[in-house]
């Protein structure tokens, strides 16, 4: 029986990321079943996916899930690495439970769950996205020929776009001409750049426009709703309002550009084939940034990064990137593939 159960339960952006895993299954195994647990958030983007035969939202109670997830599949697949989702893959009862090794899971202790590993892998040697498809290995699926391969399945519907239309307009924003998104938020605190950055690097990207109308700004938490209103206050251009998970993923689809760190909206960005200038600090651009050659990094590299610390006091990874750099680099791109009308 070639059924499936993929386990990713969060975050948002490593969901993005398993998705070419997803698709090269779908490719190998046409005719199967594929399941995928996840928590609550994250079904508002597998809701987008029309590859899978089920999604199943794990509660937190352990129970509850044994008797949603028992006799899902014979196979599953973990590609969270967590003892949370190697316990899962185990009360499925799937004979075959693949996991990562010891080295590349983020708790180790995962690993009694699985019966199956790959052997240990460079975390920075390659994207997310490839150690995901590496996994595949184990079911015989060719590497080399997934890897030239990756595809993000997702498909919006018309009443998501046109909801999303309708939400900007409400707020007196336009889509027309396509805008620039300036995402400003980050899901750890390390991961976001002060206010002055983006107000210097806003404006410096104004000047440089002859048509500025396409500037936004996106939030999700309070915490960045707070510092995109101090950013608008400064600049002057659109605060997007709140928008649910599916509603960010058809805004980005309308954008000529996206410029983020590295958050879920940036992985949508790639996923959507939105170009994207991605800043990045205390992760690594080589294993969590765009896959694609056309996008552009910023990314400064000093002696402490990457450090993927959640927290930090002193971020000389942020202190040694330049506004005025990101402004030149983000003109340069828009002026190379003409992306704004």
């Amino acid at each position: 029986m070639n059924d499936f159960l993929l386990i990713r339960l969060s975050s948002l952006g490593d969901i993005i990321h398993a998705l070419p895993a997803l698709a090269c299954l779908r490719r190998s195994f046409p005719r199967a079943k594929i399941a995928w647990a996840t928590e609550p958030p994250g079904k508002e983007i597998l809701d987008l996916v029309p590859l899978l035969d089920e999604i199943i939202v794990c509660p937190k109670s352990i129970f509850k899930n044994r008797r949603l997830l028992k006799n899902k599949a014979a196979t599953v697949l973990d590609f969270q690495g967590l003892i949370k989702s190697g316990l899962l893959a185990f009360l499925s009862a799937a004979p075959r439970r693949l996991g990562f090794s010891r080295p590349n899971l983020k708790e180790p202790l995962a690993r009694f769950f699985y019966t199956e590993t790959l052997p240990p892998l460079d975390e920075f040697a390659d994207h997310v996205i490839i150690k995901n498809l590496r996994l595949l290995e184990l079911l015989g699926i060719n590497f080399d020929e997934a890897k030239a391969s990756i595809d993000f399945p997702l498909e919006l519907p018309a009443a998501l776009l046109v909801q999303v239309k309708q939400k900007l307009v409400a707020a007196g924003l336009a889509l027309e001409p396509r805008p620039i998104i300036f995402n400003v938020g980050g899901s750890w605190p390390s991961k976001r750049l002060p206010a002055e950055f983006w107000v210097q690097l806003i404006n410096l990207t104004k000047e440089g426009l002859t048509n500025s109308r396409n500037l936004f700004l996106l939030w999700g938490t309070s915490d960045e709703l707070s510092l995109a209103t101090a950013i608008q206050k400064e600049t002057g251009i659109g605060l997007l309002p709140f928008l649910s998970i599916k509603e960010v993923i058809g805004l980005l689809s309308f954008a000529s550009l996206v410029v983020s760190g590295d958050t879920f909206a940036l992985q949508a960005a790639t996923a959507l084939n939105v170009r994207s200038l991605s800043l990045f600090g205390p992760t690594s651009p080589r294993r969590n940034g765009p896959i694609r050659p056309e996008d552009e990094v910023i990314y400064a590299g000093v002696e402490c990064s990457p450090c993927y610390y959640r927290t930090c006091a002193s971020p000389r990874c942020w202190e040694a990137v330049s506004a005025e750099n990101a402004a030149a680099t983000l003109l340069q791109l828009v002026k190379k593939h003409a992306v704004v009308n």
